[in-house]
């Protein structure tokens, strides 16, 4: 007689097409397994598992909507699936970095970085996500208004500089988000001394209403939330009459100009703007001048969201080469091709490790291109790779973008 426990088949009732879009059908049908891909998977880069690899998933969920909605299913009603291939299918998805450099190279032009967090909601109403930690995310948002359960309170303090000032009302606000302001505190500080350095007047929400801006229950497929959050959000920036919303976490900045919209249930009344943007502008229009010199080769590490997300590549390459004496190196695979670095898809949350692999490989080339920095623009990553640094052989000193340019216009004493 055989002691293994007999797993009970999965509830086969729920289409696992109902989350997603026409063409989320189209680019799941499109894949032709060649492969490509497995090439820039930052997950096959540290794992060399081809189980978990994009082809083997989209393979894998064409074959729940065979067997659950396919003709023969059609016909002769919905086969069972096995509770244990629903879970370790969820459990590759979730170790998806959802850098997107799969869909970047695909040959068919599939847009995985949106795909997969679809297929993560569709899991997730199935029961069979979000895993680990990530399904605590609802309540900690709800409880403490960000995803690391920490008093709003302490959102701001210590990190806020005393000498900035924010204003009551402007046409400009900063959110400095929730990882930056926990993870990543030398990054949003820096942002709020380049901002009063340049001068225009720009508002902030108090501390218990800069709630998080859903990206965290996004990405895990954890949805419900997300036009609540999104409602109070928009709804006090406009009480503040903004027009423009600046913000360093290229999450934060994709998730705002993408989704916001959707959950809004209209236009929103402000533009979205990433931080560099904005700096590169007061730059050219001559409200922000570096003259300290900074003799020193720095590489600039695109973060997947910021490139493949929003499209925002050149303007921090404007501002690192506006810097006097400053030598910008690239990374191999540089903007929409860049190597994820290891945080993303709150996959860092549950898969400590392949995050922490992923980071020193791009330690190591840095290094090996013989950087005297690696300059970062995403809290996640500073964080991340930061740690990745720690107890490692091959050191190489971290700054975020505008933690660099802050330094530098302290000194000037802008």
């Amino acid at each position: 007689m055989s002691n293994k426990r007999e797993r009970k088949p999965a509830r086969d009732d729920l289409s696992f097409t109902k989350e997603l879009s026409p063409l989320h059908l189209i680019e799941l049908d499109a894949c032709t397994q060649c492969g490509e891909c497995l090439k820039y998977c930052p997950v096959q880069d540290v794992t060399g598992n081809p189980l978990i690899s994009p082809p083997e998933k989209i393979r894998v969920f064409r074959e729940f909507i065979k067997a659950t909605e396919g003709l023969k299913a059609r016909l002769f009603g919905p086969g069972a699936i096995d509770r244990r291939l629903l879970e370790d299918f969820s459990k590759a998805l979730y170790e998806c970095t959802t850098c997107g450099a799969c869909g970047q190279h695909c040959a068919v032009g599939i847009f995985t970085q949106r795909l997969w967090p679809m297929l993560r909601k569709e899991m997730v109403r199935r029961g069979l996500g979000p895993i680990g930690p990530q399904a605590e995310l609802p309540k900690v948002i709800a409880d403490t208004g960000n995803p690391y359960n920490k008093p709003a309170e302490e959102r701001f303090a210590p990190w806020f500089p005393e000498h900035v000032k924010v204003s009551e009302r402007a046409d400009i606000a900063y959110y400095a988000g929730c990882t930056g302001a926990y993870e990543a505190t030398p990054m949003v500080k820096g942002d709020a001394v380049v901002l009063g350095a340049i001068g225009e007047p720009f508002t902030m929400l108090p501390p218990a209403e800069e709630v998080c801006c859903g990206f965290p229950l996004f990405i895990t497929g954890q949805h419900d939330m997300l036009e609540d959050l999104t409602r109070r959000l928009v709804e006090s920036y406009k009480a503040r009459g903004v027009r423009t919303l600046l913000c360093s976490c290229p999450c934060c900045v994709n998730i705002m100009s993408r989704d916001w919209p959707v959950f809004y249930g209209k236009e929103l009344p402000f533009k979205i703007r990433h931080i560099t943007q904005f700096v590169e502008d007061a730059m050219k229009s001559g409200k922000l001048r570096i003259r300290k010199e900074l003799r020193e080769r720095l590489i600039y590490h695109d973060p997947c969201y910021l490139s493949r997300g929003v499209g925002i590549m050149e303007e921090p390459r404007a501002i690192l080469r506006g810097i006097p004496g400053a030598e910008l190196l690239e990374f191999d695979r540089n903007r929409l091709k860049s190597r994820c670095c290891g945080a993303g898809g709150a996959a860092r949350k549950v898969f400590h490790d392949n995050a922490i692999a992923m980071g020193r490989l791009t330690i190591d080339e840095a290094v090996d291109k013989g950087a005297d920095r690696l300059i970062l623009s995403c809290p996640a990553c500073y964080a991340k790779v930061n740690e990745a640094m720690q107890g490692y052989d091959r050191q190489i000193r971290i700054t975020d973008i505008m933690e660099l340019l802050g330094d530098l216009v302290e000194k000037q004493g802008l």
